[in-house]
């Protein structure tokens, strides 16, 4: 669970707020270089009971002071991200130390088949879904950047494209 001060990577219209504990959540930053969709989050950011913030850059450098947050939260960015482990380089620098980056982000099936049609996919799907991959190896890009699995969890979502269904959850250190 998200506490103290959070990094939210990819805030956009802010669909993580109601999410929050308040008790346990002293400000939020969020990351996210929309205008338009953080435009969007209006309401939701002023029925929040916690300080909101936003950094309008994308996430591969993040100009924020080392050992600043308790917590980052990433919740479908790494596949749009064009340099994701620079990405989670920042967000582990951030960071303070026990800190945690809390995660859900959807990537590469396990299944070689279903896997040999994203990346196929990939190649037209990003110009048509805002940079959207649907290949990326999310635990590959946390190890890549350095950091440690606390936990992972991981499935494809039910009733939807087994292309772009297969989700991780978990938190890193």
């Amino acid at each position: 669970m998200a506490k103290g001060v959070v990094l939210e990577i990819g805030i956009g219209s802010g669909l993580n707020l109601p999410h929050y504990d308040t008790e346990k959540v002293s400000k939020i930053i969020g990351v996210d270089p929309d205008d338009h969709i953080w435009k969007l989050g209006t309401t939701r950011r002023n029925e929040c009971q916690v300080d909101i913030e936003r950094i309008g850059l994308s996430g591969e450098k993040i100009p924020l002071e080392d050992n600043l947050v308790d917590s980052v939260v990433c919740t479908y960015t790494l596949c749009t991200i064009p340099d994701p482990v620079k990405a989670l380089h920042e967000m582990r620098r951030i960071l303070k130390p026990g800190g945690q980056i809390l995660f859900t982000e959807h990537g590469k099936a396990p299944d070689e088949k279903i896997y040999n049609k994203q990346v196929k996919m990939d190649r037209w799907w990003s110009k048509i879904a805002g940079g959207c991959h649907t290949s990326r190896d999310i635990p590959g890009l946390f190890t890549e950047a350095g950091l440690n699995m606390n936990s992972l969890e991981t499935m494809y979502l039910p009733g939807g494209p087994k292309t772009l269904g297969f989700n991780y959850w978990g938190s890193a250190a």
